[in-house]
């Protein structure tokens, strides 16, 4: 949980405005509620459309999803049991079983100390009162032993279609990953684990899945691990639609990564940040290895945390839709990257100026998210009503920027912007003019734009080391052309 890098706190604006032109802005969802230090925002599944948003120092707490709610409830307070003690410990997860509305289970993901651990445990609320858990229902399903007192993750999340529980959990801390713990398959650390809660084995308070990658592994592999490969998986979430588990993984030094989780699959911490050697720092072996579906460099934007989000499913925005929304916690930006078909399309929604902890979704998939300074937030769909806007009138109000890294190796993000809506066109051509590829082909909204390029010519063939150029197009006008470098 690395956007604990700082905990500042910051005065409470019940509105925060986009550029003049941008098509959201967020407003604070409940004007008279206030929370300390949220992590994490879920709904019970029950049908009650309740919210229920985490403290880190161990409470969870829950109201009415009523914008003029006044009205706040403690479900569970376990505070004598978390050790908050340093800035990235404390409660920080929480899941309900799909069949909560008739078990009544919950599940949190909370440290603690004496020895210094992570432990996963189930509580059942209360029989007599829908808004209070009871707090000796405690059935403690694992402990991982935490050498280091940052990188938990501590996300939990049950699969939509499977019903396991899923756990991130990161590779135990320090700096640099000093026990290889996200490539050691013997450890649980540095990894997304996934379990079953409804069945227990003779030793343990859960059973694993037949279909897990090292479920009938022969050697001392742990069966639990569903992906392994992260640093500190800060946040995932399931598209309802789709089924994608994604995940928001916390960089080292220079990059943040967004993935797509799969089964058995191997994100490449500490070989790899991002899409970069790591350790070692250079020809690092990348066999095997599943590259981030987006990432972005610290100093582009004066980021240096990733909150990992949701794909929208709600109905509030419908420009967002199908989009996965995610920001930074120390830059407060906000983005939607567009995954439904290649090239990849990372759009900023707006700089927030927050520091954005998590995110979370009611039961009608319309989204919400979190800040350090205790406020809910929502977006705000300012397109609504309004006619669209006119035609740019001259070709000064776009900008094409320097793609990062330059060079690179294997893959490039090639930002630009756009300060009316327009039809946009990027193409690639080698040194000799001949085209290669066209990445992006379409209208766009007003706003600062990003899209990768995975150094692939249209076939999906990878293109061979060289300088190359990118070039802007819009509506029809040919405005800009900037030279990169591909390295082998």
């Amino acid at each position: 949980m690395q956007f604990f890098r700082s905990i500042i706190c910051l005065m409470a604006v019940c509105f925060i405005s986009a550029s003049l032109n941008a098509q959201y802005e967020v407003e604070i969802a409940f004007p008279s509620l206030s929370f300390t230090q949220p992590v994490d925002l879920q709904n019970a599944g029950d049908g009650s459309d309740r919210l229920f948003v985490v403290n880190r120092f161990g409470i969870i707490h829950v109201f009415e999803n009523d914008e003029n709610t006044t009205s706040i409830s403690s479900f569970l307070d376990i505070q004598n049991r978390v050790d908050h003690s340093f800035g990235e410990e404390g409660l920080l997860g929480l899941a309900f079983h799909p069949d909560y509305e008739n078990n009544g289970y919950f599940y949190v993901n909370y440290t603690g100390s004496g020895p210094s651990r992570s432990i996963i445990s189930r509580f059942k609320v209360s029989p007599n009162n829908p808004n209070l858990a009871m707090a000796d229902s405690e059935f403690v399903i694992i402990e991982l032993p935490k050498p280091f007192a940052n990188h938990n993750a501590g996300a939990l999340a049950f699969g939509p279609d499977d019903g396991y529980l899923y756990i991130t959990t990161g590779d135990g801390g320090s700096g640099g990953d000093p026990l290889n713990s996200g490539q050691d398959r013997e450890s649980l650390l540095g990894k997304i684990l996934r379990i079953d809660v409804d069945n227990f084995t003779d030793s343990t308070n859960y059973s694993i899945p037949a279909d897990n990658p090292y479920a009938d592994s022969t050697n001392s592999f742990r069966k639990e691990i569903y992906a392994y490969g992260l640093r500190n998986p800060w946040r995932m979430s399931f598209d309802p639609e789709t089924g994608l588990l994604w995940a928001g993984d916390v960089g080292q030094d220079d990059y943040e990564e967004i993935d797509i989780i799969v089964n058995g699959g191997n994100y490449g911490w500490k070989i790899m940040e991002g899409n970069h050697c790591y350790s070692p720092s250079s020809n690092c072996n990348m066999s095997g290895l599943i590259l981030p579906i987006w990432e972005y460099e610290h100093p582009s934007f004066g980021s240096a945390s990733v909150t990992g989000g949701f794909v929208y499913r709600g109905s509030s925005a419908p420009g967002l839709t199908g989009k996965y929304i995610y920001a930074d916690y120390l830059s407060g930006q906000i983005w939607a990257l567009n995954y439904t078909n290649e090239p990849v399309l990372n759009e900023e929604i707006i700089n927030s100026n927050l520091f954005i902890s998590t995110f979370g979704v009611d039961e009608s998939q319309e989204l919400y998210f979190c800040a350090f300074n205790g406020r809910i937030y929502r977006f705000v769909d300012t397109s609504v009503g309004i006619e669209d806007a006119q035609p740019l009138a001259s070709p000064e109000t776009f900008e094409l920027a320097q793609n990062y890294p330059n060079p690179f190796n294997p893959s490039t993000i090639i930002p630009f912007r756009v300060s009316q809506a327009a039809d946009v066109r990027i193409d690639i051509f080698d040194l000799n003019g001949r085209w290669i590829n066209t990445l992006l082909n379409q209208s766009m909204a007003a706003g600062q734009h990003e899209i990768l390029w995975r150094g692939q010519n249209s076939s999906g063939e990878q293109a061979a080391a060289g300088i190359y150029f990118y070039r802007l197009q819009v509506d029809g006008r040919l405005l800009a052309a900037k030279r990169m470098v591909l390295l082998k």
